[in-house]
């Protein structure tokens, strides 16, 4: 098949190059010693002990170690360290409706390479990755493994499960994901989805609140061009061979209705995710996918 129409795993593995451009590593900013010294920016990595000392002005009450405190005659407060493993999950979601694109790749390949750099970078930081890979075929679970195992567990699942044409959409098949997502990702970690959310159903937000509850959740919404600006003047083919729809874009009337329709799904979702505190990501097919996973990144972990 041509280039971007599908994804093979050699392309995935070989994208850990460019993952070097999203830093997915801790940005830290000082905070008070009794927190271990440091806050990171997102929820993801927690906290274990690593010693105790004596309780200074300024430190947090609710770090006071009182047994040792009571045994050593002064106040004493516990140290904490991040943990160096933080657990990363990411939804592929592969719906047939994901198998269209006019510009560079079709939307089930971006989502397949943005998943891939996320993959590497967190391989990169020495993070623990899992997830779930959706499709009309199926749903793989992968319970995080560790750096490179859990990198190729994704891949392997990708490439297995990515369509390889065009089929029937089918709403609220993204909510059955979502809570496949919601049971293996019981951790506090990182979360990416990679879909562009057509097959979103009545448990989409209920599902999204979740998520952010215990995670920092980044949702990509990607699109091609075309669905976001269709073309001024024209008639398309589009659809499945059984599900064929002729669009006639010299209609004025026709080209605005197209381009409200996707304004109000794309509203729709973003909504969704500033209601509870996803970071919302607008991804194009032909976009610079590295920049614009490090620019999220930036934006969701500038915030506190």
């Amino acid at each position: 098949m041509p280039y971007g129409v599908t994804v093979s795993l050699k392309e995935l593995v070989a994208l850990r190059a460019q993952s070097r451009a999203v830093p997915l590593g801790p940005r830290r900013a000082a905070l008070s010693v009794a927190a271990g010294g440091y806050h990171a920016a997102f929820k993801g990595r927690g906290l274990e002990f690593d010693e105790v000392r004596l309780y200074q002005s300024g430190d947090d009450a609710r770090t006071i170690d009182w047994r040792v405190s009571a045994r050593r005659g002064k106040v004493h407060t516990k140290l904490f360290r991040e943990e160096r493993e933080r657990p990363v999950f990411i939804l592929v979601d592969l719906h047939p409706g994901m198998y269209f694109g006019t510009r560079k790749a079709f939307k089930s390949v971006t989502a397949a390479r943005l998943a891939a750099l996320v993959a590497w970078a967190a391989e990169h930081a020495g993070d623990r990755v899992g997830g779930v890979v959706s499709s009309a075929s199926g749903h793989s679970e992968l319970p995080p493994r560790p750096r490179y195992d859990g990198v190729m567990h994704l891949f392997h699942a990708i490439t297995h499960l990515q369509p390889t044409e065009p089929g029937v959409m089918q709403p609220g098949r993204l909510d059955e994901s979502l809570a496949r997502l919601i049971r293996v990702a019981h951790t506090g970690g990182l979360v990416f989805l990679f879909s562009d959310f057509r097959e979103a159903g009545p448990a989409t937000e209920q599902s999204l609140t979740a998520l952010a509850r215990h995670h920092d959740v980044i949702a990509g919404m990607i699109h091609d061009p075309l669905e976001a600006h269709p073309p001024r003047a024209g008639v398309l083919e589009l659809g499945t061979h059984d599900h064929r729809q002729i669009v006639d874009f010299g209609q004025a009337e026709t080209a605005r209705d197209w381009e409200k329709r996707f304004q109000l799904h794309r509203g729709r979702i973003r909504d969704y995710c500033r209601r509870h505190g996803v970071h919302f990501m607008d991804v194009a097919t032909n976009a610079d996918l590295a920049l614009i996973l490090r620019n999220g990144l930036a934006v969701r972990g500038g915030r506190r």
